[in-house]
């Protein structure tokens, strides 16, 4: 069997996607190589078609137990002989795993990082033929990555126990050039075939909104997508458990993920939204690049996360399937001292020196810069995100809110000479500067303690703004140090004014802000062909019969190109994009089936 005929009999697909072909060639011919691909962008398939066609067995690298399992079962699905080898299996699962690897039954072997230090594992790849060793999410090798993983290190350290060592192929969505060298001196990669297809992902729109309230925005945003599968990233636990309850009081199927869960809710809260049981996953970042389902339409943030990294791997957990899918992330002026907040009270890495520690805490600050950056950006969003990772781009894509969003220039000169006295007051009351809150709640008249306490409602800017939430406020002080007329203090944060302040103080200078409308979304409210959706409802009775997420039979994707072309025979549906030949001896009767049933009915 030649490499395409194993690309369409085990993955249902004509062509090789771009970087792909290239990256397989380099497995085949024994060289390493390192592969940077945005999600969704068919990184798995560069190292499991290469496992049909290498003898011996494949061991794949994966870090979370969820991504596995996924990975695993539309393998099996598929027809190709898989397992994996991780916490979630008892012992006596494990050592079924291991004799029937010695067994030969395995092409591919998942194996989690920590596990490569044990002496099992070890014992099992000396005596297999182990042709390729793949190491996914490999930006977890890395400390200057967003999700160093101490473990990874230990791969290099495996491999050198090997009686010979194979082809080691690294994937990686998310990777500045630091990163990637990083990446090859680490796991020891030996003259890599390295290719980098880009970071673009044209099927996602993005849109950043700075709404009053965000809960009312997370309802117009999700009541027009009933029905669709989507997740709600927050940056606390409080926060997840907060939201969660407010979409289950709207009558919302929502689940919750963060690591303050015990271990078996975790697992069922997964699979309930794996399953579609439970289409909305509200989570912290502790459920993140282990997502391995394609059917998610849409990813909203609901605070703004620490870096760019981390927006972009989690955000792009929308649409892998390459089916179009959203990315709204909701800001507000407070995100980010919870984001330096988490910064600065995150557990320490006890693999790096004091040195790299400090070093560590001032790449994470210069990370946010470029994270508030983005939410305050009037330019094309998918731009910015491009540039971050070096990638060169048009100046405007076309399909995001920036791009598509009516813009409107607002005179704030008023509400700008407020701040900036309030500023000038404070300081002059206290002997010195406070943090952008205070002045935000002054302003707005709160009647929190610190603010009675320091004596700031006695001040004549005190409820100047008022009737303006302390968020609202914060945008005005966000926008003022965006253009430079207000300024932190190095040392605590503290705003004070700049040389520039008094051109809008004193001598008349105007000072207009851009304010952005969102965009029409006729594509959330248009429903759904009536073909489609019999589909996915036959896509869901046969997963529950069969034990396995909606997605592992067929992605969203496959049900669109099945729902054009309509097919009638078992030849016109092995032509469906992503309908291999295992996937159709078993369910090409049930499919046929249903589109003759809905082609009767409309006639």
């Amino acid at each position: 069997m030649n490499k395409r005929d194993a690309l369409k009999k085990y993955f249902g697909h004509e062509n090789f996607r771009p970087g792909q072909e290239k990256l397989i060639d380099g497995i085949l011919s024994g060289r390493d190589v390192l592969g940077v691909m945005p999600t969704g962008g068919g990184k798995s398939v560069c190292y499991q078609l290469p496992a049909l066609l290498l003898p011996g067995v494949t061991i794949v690298v994966s870090p979370l137990i969820s991504l596995m399992k996924d990975q695993v079962a539309a393998l099996t699905e598929a027809g190709i002989r898989a397992a994996f080898v991780n916490s979630s299996l008892s012992g006596g699962q494990v050592r079924t795993v291991y004799r029937r690897a010695w067994a030969g039954e395995f092409q591919l072997l998942y194996v989690a990082p920590e596990r490569l230090a044990g002496e099992g594992i070890v014992k099992l790849a000396q005596g297999l033929e182990v042709s390729l060793v793949a190491v996914d999410e490999a930006h977890c090798v890395s400390q200057w990555g967003q999700d160093f993983r101490p473990s990874y290190l230990k791969i290099p350290e495996f491999l050198d126990k090997l009686p010979r060592r194979p082809a080691v192929a690294a994937f990686t969505a998310t990777a500045t050039s630091q990163v990637r060298e990083d990446i090859v001196r680490l796991l020891g990669l030996e003259r890599p075939l390295t290719l980098v297809t880009g970071y673009d992902r044209p099927n996602l729109y993005f849109e950043v909104c700075r709404p009053r309230s965000k809960s009312g925005a997370l309802r117009d945003l999700l009541l027009p997508r009933m029905g669709k599968s989507g997740i709600i990233y927050c940056a606390t636990r409080a926060g997840v458990e907060k939201v969660c309850e407010e979409l289950r009081d709207w009558g919302l199927p929502a689940t919750r993920y963060h690591a303050g869960l015990d271990e078996e809710e975790r697992r069922r809260n997964q699979d309930d939204f794996r399953f579609d049981r439970a289409p909305i996953m509200v989570a912290t970042n502790a459920f993140g690049m282990g997502i391995d389902k394609s059917n998610v339409s849409y990813v909203i943030h609901y605070n703004m996360p620490k870096s760019l990294e981390a927006y972009y791997q989690e955000a792009g957990r929308a649409g892998r399937d390459g089916e179009r899918a959203e990315c709204f992330l909701l800001y507000s002026g407070r995100d980010v001292e919870t984001a330096k907040f988490l910064i600065e009270n995150g557990s320490g890495n006890d693999e790096l020196t004091e040195e790299e520690r400090a070093e560590a805490l001032r790449r994470d600050h210069r990370r946010l810069e470029a994270m508030v950056g983005y939410c305050h950006t009037g330019g094309c969003l998918r731009g910015y995100l491009l540039d971050y990772f070096g990638q060169e781009h048009s100046d405007h894509c076309g399909d995001c809110g920036n791009c598509l969003g009516d813009h409107e220039l607002a005179d704030v000169t008023t509400q700008a000479q407020m701040v900036l006295s309030c500023v000038r007051r404070v300081e002059d009351r206290l002997g010195y500067n406070v943090g952008a809150a205070l002045i935000a709640q002054t302003l707005s008249g709160s009647a929190n303690k610190r603010v009675l306490e320091l004596g700031l409602d006695e001040l004549s800017t005190y409820g100047l703004m008022r009737g303006q939430t302390t968020g609202q406020v914060r945008e005005y002080i966000d926008f003022l140090k965006e253009k430079g007329y207000l300024e932190k203090e190095p040392e605590h944060g503290a705003l004070r004014l700049t040389k520039t302040s008094g051109e809008i103080l004193f001598r008349g200078r105007k000072l207009e802000m851009p304010i952005r409308k969102s965009p029409a979304d006729e594509a959330a409210r248009t429903v759904e062909s009536g073909l489609f959706q019999a589909l996915k409802d036959l896509r869901y009775r046969l997963s529950q019969k069969e034990g396995v997420p909606p997605f592992v039979i067929f992605s969203n994707a496959t049900l669109t190109d099945m729902a054009a072309r309509r097919p009638r025979s078992v030849a016109e549906f092995l032509r469906v994009s992503g309908v291999g030949e295992v996937k159709a001896r078993k369910y090409a009767s049930a499919f046929l089936l249903a589109i003759g049933d809905y082609e009767a009915e409309r006639e």
